[in-house]
């Protein structure tokens, strides 16, 4: 029975395919996949970012989605005194069910990274131009029509056509992006306060999606997003909150994630001089409105960051026993950057 409702469900999304796109749980991991204005917005020059999902973990129907990206700064001052540029490249592949319906996309993704008078305030504006391309294999799906009673007969014809055409297209995305480091501004330990917030449309050109031969393609709806996150220590303390939400819109289809971490200082930087950088442990939850909840927790040291999370499912799936693991891996480098020759410290 568990097989048969994963189906049905599977089916339904197939459906609805070119409505929706991928998506992570740990929406603060995934700055490529939430605004093109975030490239390049960063402590340290170069960052490098892994994102895994498996979808319904346990189930013999799985949705796998895995995204790499990488985004450095060019023109970047250690002041951070001067508007300087930023440079992303992203690869994703988001494929499931029994047909292996899947897509894959490569993007490109330039930024406009002005600092304000050195206070800690940025303000960026970002572009991002990508190639994607989709297919599956609809011969080892079956469908309602070929329910005998008990079980699904592969012998009846299902009266669909027995294939989905592999097709591509070009995307366009664009966004804007504001960020207040406050650590930028003192030299205090147990007072930094960091706040962004963001607005971005993706499919900003309604791409034609044309799954079968002879029949004129529906458009890709244009996907907004509105993000905004808090990172505020506790005075007094190795503790700090780390807050987010974001809210994503497309088409008809409405998601809103929210995500409170508790972070601990277990290693303390210089702010000095920069040699050294704050190492922290994280716990918490976040919470996808309405479909649910997600137990994280991350470690971030020597510019290396990686979290864990799972999706306890809330909403009517749950009747499947279904959840999802994730995981995000990053790196910045936050000595030298690499495209620049190597400057004595000061």
């Amino acid at each position: 029975m568990k097989k048969i409702y994963l189906t049905l469900v599977g089916l339904a999304l197939l459906h609805s395919a070119g409505a929706q796109d991928l998506h992570f749980s740990q929406t603060t991991q995934t700055p490529l996949l939430i605004n093109p204005a975030a490239v390049g917005v960063f402590d340290g020059w170069e960052r490098l970012t892994i994102n895994h999902r498996n979808q319904w973990l346990g189930s013999s129907t799985q949705f796998m989605s895995t995204a790499v990206a990488a985004d450095v700064n060019l023109g970047k001052t250690r002041m951070n005194d001067k508007a300087y540029l930023g440079l992303g490249l992203m690869v994703f592949n988001d494929i499931g069910g029994d047909s292996k319906f899947g897509n894959t996309q490569g993007s490109v993704t330039v930024s406009g990274i002005l600092p304000m008078g050195g206070s800690g305030h940025t303000l960026s504006a970002g572009i991002q131009g990508g190639f994607g391309q989709r297919k599956g294999d609809i011969n080892a799906v079956t469908f309602s029509s070929q329910w005998d009673g008990s079980s699904f007969n592969p012998l009846y014809l299902s009266g669909e056509q027995n294939s989905i055409t592999s097709f591509s297209y070009v995307d366009a995305s664009a966004g804007l992006f504001y960020m207040f480091d406050g650590g930028q501004s003192t030299f205090s330990r147990n007072n930094d306060f960091k706040f962004q917030i963001g607005v971005s449309g993706f499919h900003l050109n309604a791409p034609q999606l044309k799954y079968t031969n002879g029949v004129i393609g529906e458009r890709l709806h244009r996907k907004y997003v509105a993000h905004v996150r808090v990172i505020a220590e506790v005075a007094g303390s190795k503790w700090s909150i780390d807050g987010s939400a974001a809210q994503f819109i497309q088409g008809g289809h409405f998601e809103t994630i929210l995500g409170m971490m508790m972070r601990y200082r277990f290693q303390n930087g210089t702010k000095q001089t920069g040699l050294n950088h704050n190492a922290y442990l994280g716990f918490g939850t976040y919470f996808r409105w309405g479909d649910a909840i997600v137990p994280s927790a991350n470690i971030e040291w020597k510019g290396f960051q990686f979290g864990l999370s799972y999706d306890v499912t809330v909403s009517y799936l749950r009747k499947a026993n279904v959840g999802s693991l994730e995981f995000s891996l990053s790196y910045r480098n936050m000595h030298d950057s690499l495209f620049k020759t190597r400057k004595r410290r000061f």
